[in-house]
């Protein structure tokens, strides 16, 4: 029997099978930030393809700290409504829904937000200054506001029906920032030692738990490493696990990279040893370490692309769940082919416009699969010989008009 068809329980949530949709983002909400029918139809296409469980794309916890444009935002019972219908799809078809929270920190567009705050204000590499700005340091009563609204989201999101949520720690939003010495350059408590550093993802989670049921499931996403020289070291990485695990965490789901070092699109140099390739998953080797040292399920995305690669995985103990993204953007019923032991038919290339500058960002990989959702959502066919130029340019003059339309109500509230 496949390991993939097999069932697994987190408190008191059965997933039906070990497939994992990990989260993308599906830029599909409207300037209130909203979800819509565009995501209605996108996520039962996916839980009517024999999906186990699907992570949300991001869903900011603070409406002042958007990501990018048509990010979904939770921040009270405005939308609740909209969120219960959303979670509904999931129950109807048996696959379980796992709610993203996440606020980015200094990974803003300029122009996007009144202004970016982090844990300390440290500019990005010039390549990326251009599009991102030197964030403000945040006062500590700031870092204690967002700790709250992660807890308010996560009750909102329980509220509404979902099954859990997801602390995004990973690719250098703000739980990352806090984490990474290269980042976090703070002298009180919340930075220093990797104590300190870890203490904010700590703070979140606990004020989570607090907030929501015993029956409700809070995950993370973690970098197995940033990628970065001077980044945080593999020694606090596995003590930052263990603290999270040891703090009751439900599932951690291993990533890497940041928008500065974007190993989680594939898109540094692939130097890995024959044998780690062949093994498919990008971060199953540090999965199969800190799997001595935690007890919680673990979650490792990026990388399978067959039915073998993704049963050794699950039978070496490495892994509870296979996580596969970039390839639903454009397989809706994937879940369902892989359980009949069929490999994924589009392996999804790096994304490119051909514009080396642009095309050594990670945004690529993307606002190309953000297209493919709304065509999904709007009950059509995904396109995956999708021009990736023609999407950028539509990106730039979406981006631009929710950048005047930001700078215009910021005038009118002044």
């Amino acid at each position: 029997m496949s390991h993939l068809a097999e069932s697994f329980k987190i408190r008191n949530t059965t997933f039906k099978n070990r497939i994992i949709k990990g989260a993308m983002s599906e830029a599909l909400a409207n300037t209130a930030g909203q979800p819509n029918h565009l995501h209605f139809g996108l996520y039962e296409a996916w839980a009517k393809g024999g999906l186990g469980c699907a992570i949300t794309g991001n869903v900011m916890v603070d409406f002042r700290a958007k990501n990018e444009p048509g990010v979904v935002v939770a921040e009270t019972e405005r939308d609740l409504a909209q969120l219960t219908q959303w979670a509904e799809l999931g129950k109807k078809h048996g696959m379980v829904q796992l709610v993203q929270l996440s606020h980015p920190g200094r990974q803003c567009p300029k122009g996007l937000n009144r202004e970016t705050v982090a844990p300390s204000a440290v500019p990005f590499s010039p390549m990326l200054a251009t599009t991102f700005g030197t964030p403000r340091e945040l006062r500590e009563d700031e870092i204690f506001d967002i700790i709250q609204r992660f807890a308010t989201a996560a009750k909102l999101c329980e509220k509404a029906g979902f099954e859990g949520v997801q602390l995004h720690g990973a690719h250098g939003y703000l739980i990352s920032q806090f984490l990474s010495p290269l980042t976090n350059k703070r002298q009180d408590q919340w930075g220093g030692s990797n104590e300190n550093r870890m203490r904010f993802l700590l703070e979140v989670y606990k004020a989570v738990r607090t907030a929501t049921s015993g029956d409700f499931i809070i995950s993370v996403k973690l970098n197995s490493a940033d990628f970065q020289r001077g980044g945080i070291s593999e020694q606090d990485v596995i003590d930052v696990f263990k603290a999270v695990d040891a703090a009751g965490i439900d599932m951690i789901e291993v990533s890497g990279g940041t928008y500065e070092a974007p190993a989680m699109a594939g898109a540094k140099e692939d130097k890995r040893k024959a044998s780690t390739i062949a093994r498919e998953a990008y971060f199953l080797d540090f999965a199969a370490n800190i799997r001595q040292e935690v007890k919680c399920a673990l979650m490792v995305t990026g990388g399978f692309r067959t039915v073998t690669g993704m049963n050794a995985a699950l039978d070496s103990g490495a892994c509870d769940f296979v996580g596969i993204a970039r390839p639903f953007a454009v397989e809706v019923d994937l879940a369902d082919r892989l359980l009949a032991g069929q490999d994924v038919r589009y392996g999804v290339d790096k994304i490119k416009t051909g514009i080396p500058m642009i095309d050594k960002m990670a945004i690529m990989e993307i606002i190309w699969y953000a297209a493919q959702f709304k065509s999904i959502g709007e009950g059509k066919q995904p396109n995956p010989k999708l021009s990736p130029l023609k999407v950028f340019f539509k990106y730039l003059k979406g981006n631009l008009t929710a950048v005047i339309k930001g700078q215009v109500n910021s005038r009118k509230s002044a």
